[in-house]
């Protein structure tokens, strides 16, 4: 079984949360100051957070809660019909009782309190890991569109310098009027894709913003560029062990057994102490030592559960729950696995595709140059530097692309495993 309980390193690795959402997303040639100060932004804005955090400061309240006595009893009495004794009538009857639990159960029933509190605190960190993670994938988004725009108008004023070869060329009869046609319709395409990702970049902009919780026009800033370094971070696997979402199981596991160790507590007796007070009246017909003294009883009570069958059936529950939480822990580490197994394949295939496009952008840059030179000696073909342009386009916005995901999969990868 792959299941493994922290106990002990629960409170210290959660709290790391705040380490994690700084360093998360730092490489060393990107701006990841802007994208610090927009996680913060995140974080302190968020509805959800706010509201885990109220959840939690209410499951710590309850550790106050539990730390109480049952309620004292008073109780008083008038005898309509007084009962006459040997020293007299007794005409009222007053008691108080108070019940107390078996030793050390109210200490218990702290430490459950505050198991289920940091239940709670569990799911903070991981509200906050994800609302990272999403930030920062969103703005690795509008990263790849502002690039992508940049990289179209690079290419619609490249077609403008070739547009005016062409109309010297048509002047001295060495091009005709359909290839600067197919110059200027080649432009106008370029110019639409460049609009649709302006539509494209207000859209995520407005996911961005929302993120943060803040107006959806504000204007975010992106960083220009962005590339993939020579070498990826040293990881290590097993951190996954240290994810929130693995942790949050080791603490649900520890309530489950707090709640149990409270069970045993509640199935011991229960005593209590109390006190009767009865005023008796004076007998006018006798005369003796104790003639009309009040009566004074101290009390105490148990309360033994005979029947305990409730506490049997809790205990098994909590047997019950606790193989569940493991099967639990490991469904989901697998899952985790998978996820962590899927984005180291998803960040090498970028990194082996922006090679790839860095070597073809290389050779059609070199293909361009010969055309040009022989635009200089004379002859050239428009239709190859239309088809040129394109494989450059192409090149260009895959390598974008390539960047894009390398960042998106680093920014999963360090969520699994909590660098």
């Amino acid at each position: 079984m792959k299941t493994i309980f922290h106990f002990s390193s629960f409170n210290l690795n959660v709290r790391r949360t705040y380490i994690f959402i700084f360093s998360l997303f730092t490489f060393h040639f990107l701006s990841a100051q802007s994208l610090e100060s927009y996680l913060q932004e995140a974080e302190l804005n968020s509805p959800m957070i706010q509201a885990l955090e109220l959840r939690y400061n209410i499951a710590k309240e309850k550790v106050k809660e539990v730390n109480t006595l049952p309620n004292t009893t008073f109780g008083a009495g008038y005898f309509v019909s007084e009962p006459e004794t040997r020293t007299g009538a007794q005409r009222a009857k007053f008691s108080v009782s108070q019940m107390l639990p078996w030793f050390g159960t109210i200490t218990t029933r702290e430490n459950y309190a505050s198991s289920m509190a940091e239940t709670e605190y569990a799911e903070i960190v991981i509200a906050k890991r994800k609302l990272a993670l999403s930030v920062a994938q969103s703005y690795y988004k509008l990263y790849g569109i502002q690039a992508k725009q940049k990289v179209l108008q690079e290419n619609i004023q490249l077609l403008k310098t070739y547009e005016t070869l062409a109309l010297t060329s048509v002047e001295v009869g060495k091009a005709s009027a359909v290839d600067v046609l197919k110059l200027q319709i080649r432009q106008n395409e370029l110019q639409q894709q460049k609009e649709v990702l302006e539509q494209s970049y207000i859209a995520e902009q407005a996911v961005f913003n929302n993120l943060l919780n803040r107006d959806e026009s504000i204007v975010v800033d992106v960083v220009e560029v962005m590339d993939i370094p020579e070498n990826d971070p040293m990881l290590n696997k097993e951190d996954l062990s240290l994810n929130p979402e693995l942790l949050k199981y080791d603490q649900l596991y520890e309530s489950v057994t707090q709640s149990e160790l409270l069970n045993q507590k509640e199935n011991a007796p229960s005593f209590g102490i109390g006190l009767d007070y009865i005023p008796v009246s004076e007998r006018d017909d006798m005369v003796f030592s104790d003639n009309g003294k009040d009566i004074v009883m101290p009390m105490v009570t148990f309360s033994v559960p005979i029947f305990n069958n409730k506490f049997k059936s809790v205990s098994k529950q909590n047997e019950l729950r606790q193989k569940e939480i493991e099967l639990q822990k490991e469904e989901r580490l697998n899952v985790l696995e998978n996820a962590y197994a899927n984005a180291i394949s998803q960040r090498n295939q970028a990194r082996i595709a922006y090679q790839t496009q860095t070597k073809n952008l290389k050779q059609a840059k070199d293909a361009e140059e010969i055309l040009i030179k022989n635009y200089e000696t004379g002859t050239i073909d428009f239709n190859d530097v239309l088809d040129i342009q394109e494989l450059q386009l192409k090149f260009q916005t895959n390598q974008i692309q390539s960047v894009q995901l390398y960042y998106l999969q680093s920014a999963i990868i360090n969520y699994l495993i909590n660098k």
